[in-house]
């Protein structure tokens, strides 16, 4: 009987391939950043882990999105930049005008609904909570070390009495 596992993928193929694929969202972005804009039509949904590492923007608008956020690309858009391995554009949240800065590890989906072209990709591993808390507190002499042990939580407090 022949052997049922699979090889290991030590070239990451797979890996390779969503890179590539990015590449197509880092065009579209670039074709969208050209004088005259987004042609047609089109527009792009953009959806993007949140807590990927380098995603920056204003609190008040990434702590509303605590997993993934989509923004459109489509009649209100500033200053979109695509770089080589990041895009940020200004976008209006509230009515007031935000910069967002996006690398292009941190893209689930890309989606251009007037042609029904849509991409998704695996998620990008995620920052480290501990390592947040750690940063934010600036006072390494009283964090507790982490436990990595399993958590149980009673679901009481939070049911309507």
């Amino acid at each position: 009987m022949a052997d049922a596992t699979p090889p290991n993928d030590q070239m990451n193929y797979e890996a390779m391939a969503q890179d590539a694929l990015r590449g197509v969202v880092k065009a579209a972005l670039k074709v969208a950043a050209a004088p005259g804009g987004i042609p047609g039509e089109h527009h792009f949904y953009i959806t993007f882990r949140t807590k990927a590492p380098g995603v920056s923007g204003p609190i008040e608008v990434l702590s509303k999105y605590p997993e993934e956020m989509t923004i459109v690309l489509q009649h209100q858009y500033w200053d979109l930049a695509p770089g080589e391995t990041f895009f940020t554009v200004t976008l209006k949240f509230g009515g007031s005008p935000k910069r967002l800065s996006v690398p292009y590890a941190a893209v689930t989906r890309f989606f251009d609904p007037y042609v029904q072209f849509g991409l998704q990709f695996e998620p990008p591993p995620e920052a480290e909570p501990a390592l947040l808390e750690t940063a934010d507190k600036g006072d390494d002499d009283e964090t507790p070390p982490p436990d990595d042990g399993p958590k149980v939580v009673s679901l009481d407090q939070f049911r309507k009495k």
